[in-house]
């Protein structure tokens, strides 16, 4: 039976947050309920900080991750030794990614380089290797290039976030404020 990771977890639990937090502002502002209002301003409040943090945290650790990328690719090294599963899908990555080995490039697999590493791309640096001309960049490179363009993108999606939530903490704010204008014009 397959088992769910802690991944799949986290993403009921933030689902449900969310689901909360909806049904929190959308019967807030329906039946004027102050009190709903404001416990949707703070757990918006909340996520938005732990956004921020986490923004931070990917910014100013960005090298960190790049390290721990490389130390986790070497613990695979020597590629030789792996199950065939892992090499047929590092041969993959060697094929997309015009690369060869991980972390040391050809010398990764030993004396035994595969076909994968054949430099068929005349535009890339290639080496030869055992007789043949195979591919001398090492996939950790594209890894870590491949996160970090992505890590833009991840970057963009984010703030377009952190806008939205201070547009809903505005708007529940502004409505909370406005209840208890009228609450206290009528009493």
């Amino acid at each position: 039976m397959y088992e769910a990771g802690p991944f799949v977890d986290l993403q009921i639990a933030v689902g449900v947050i969310i689901m909360v937090l909806g049904f929190l502002g959308c019967c807030g502002a329906i039946k004027e309920n102050r009190c709903m209002l404001i416990l949707f301003f703070v757990g918006l409040l909340l996520i938005f900080i732990l956004l921020l943090i986490a923004g931070i945290l990917g910014a100013v650790g960005e090298k960190k991750s790049q390290v721990w990328v490389k130390e986790s690719l070497a613990k695979l090294l020597p590629l030789k030794d792996q199950k065939p599963e892992i090499q047929m899908d590092l041969q993959k990555l060697e094929v997309e990614a015009k690369c060869c080995g991980l972390i040391n490039g050809p010398s990764d697999w030993g004396s035994s380089v595969p076909s994968s590493c054949d430099c068929v791309d005349t535009a890339q640096v290639c080496q030869s290797a055992g007789g043949r001309k195979v591919y001398s960049t090492p996939c950790v490179k594209f890894v870590t290039s491949f996160m970090e363009k992505n890590a833009i993108i991840a970057l963009g999606i984010a703030f377009g976030i952190a806008v939205l939530m201070l547009f809903g903490m505005a708007f529940a704010m502004t409505l909370y404020c406005q209840i208890g204008k009228r609450d206290a014009n009528t009493t």
